[in-house]
């Protein structure tokens, strides 16, 4: 056997790293695109308000710098001289010549400076107005907002888990009459759009159990599980070797006691990944509590509180996506710390074993 090209392995090496070179660089480029309004929406609420409302404000978050001089105020503009370009306050607007003082030596008193001082660059400075967060905090009563969010959220989540696990674990190991027909038939149910059954739905929460104004309309559906769940979590637990459920059963242990010591901590990572799309779900859920929890303002969850803050507050952009922003906080977080599980339980429940 002959060795490999010395000169072969080099150029085998270089198209690798060119390779990985691109894919590296259309990730960033695609992950910049979708960060683009995040950051335009944190910088921006950053701003003053007339900073926030000028579209020919910078895009940092800046304020003019301005000199006091003999008692009053007045603009800093960088200057063109002949000892190069300084920043000088303007104390007198003239159309041929105008009046400056330089800030840095001011000692030499006024200087005439020829020229049309509107084409002068105003000089700024940095100025984050971090004031408007604790300000659209107090203004949207996040504490409310938060509350409500989380109830619904954890409440509808834990009710969801339950009955979309049980109901997973019934088609995946249980053999009944219809089975397959009953499980196509659910799966069904993810393709029929909800406009399909919203009449009939508000009418019989509202109109005949009157429900109207409170979360059950919300909440008591989902203890009857998701069909979205259900199929994930039925994807995984085909993943697991029936084996280990005969082992308890030889031990002793019932269906349901299998099911809870040996079934669900196996499944850990699909069990996450329901639990943050549910969660998820409830957080940015909108539709729903709009409709349902009409008349009854002091049980409005975040979604629908910062679209009637949006409302309110439209000639105030800066508070607004600092309101934003800090929605975004607690649901980023929680992603971020589970992210290894959850991806990990996204890509296990497309198995079938």
């Amino acid at each position: 056997m002959t060795a490999a090209n010395p000169v072969t392995k080099v150029a085998q090496q270089q198209r690798r790293l060119l390779n990985q070179a691109g894919v590296t660089l259309l990730a960033l480029v695609i992950l910049s695109i979708y960060l683009m309004p995040l950051a335009y929406g944190v910088v921006t609420s950053l701003k003053s308000k007339s900073q926030a409302s000028d579209s020919k404000s910078p895009i940092i978050p800046t304020e003019p710098i301005q000199y006091e001089y003999d008692g009053d105020t007045y603009d800093v503009y960088s200057v063109p001289t002949d000892e190069g370009t300084k920043s000088m306050a303007l104390v007198k607007k003239g159309r041929a010549a105008s009046s400056f003082i330089d800030i840095n030596n001011p000692d030499a008193g006024l200087i005439e400076w020829e020229g049309n001082w509107r084409g002068l660059e105003q000089v700024r400075e940095l100025a984050l107005q971090t004031e408007n967060y604790p300000n659209a905090w107090e203004t949207v009563n996040f504490l409310r907002l938060l509350g409500n969010t989380l109830l619904y959220a954890f409440v509808t989540m834990i009710g969801t888990l339950v009955a979309s696990s049980l109901t997973a674990y019934g088609f995946a190991r249980f053999n009944f009459p219809f089975k397959n027909i009953l499980f196509i038939i659910l799966i069904s149910t993810i393709i029929l759009p909800p406009a399909v059954t919203l009449v009939p739905t508000y009418a019989f929460f509202v109109k005949t159990l009157n429900w109207g104004g409170t979360w059950l309309p919300l909440i008591v559906p989902q203890m009857f599980g998701n069909a979205y769940n259900v199929f994930l979590l039925r994807q995984y637990f085909l993943t697991i070797p029936r084996e280990m459920e005969e082992a308890a059963m030889i031990d002793g242990a019932g269906p349901l006691q299998t099911f809870v010591q040996v079934i669900l901590p196996q499944a850990v990572p699909a069990l996450t990944a329901v639990a943050l799309f549910h969660f998820f779900f409830a957080w940015n859920d909108f539709f729903g509590p709009l409709i349902y929890l009409a008349g009854s303002r002091e049980a409005n969850p975040i979604s629908v509180g910062l679209t009637e803050f949006n409302g309110i507050y439209r000639s105030d952009p800066q508070l607004i996506l600092a309101a934003s922003i800090i929605s975004m906080i607690l649901p980023l977080t929680i992603f971020f710390l589970a992210q290894r599980v959850f991806i990990q339980g996204i890509v296990i429940t497309g198995v079938d074993k």
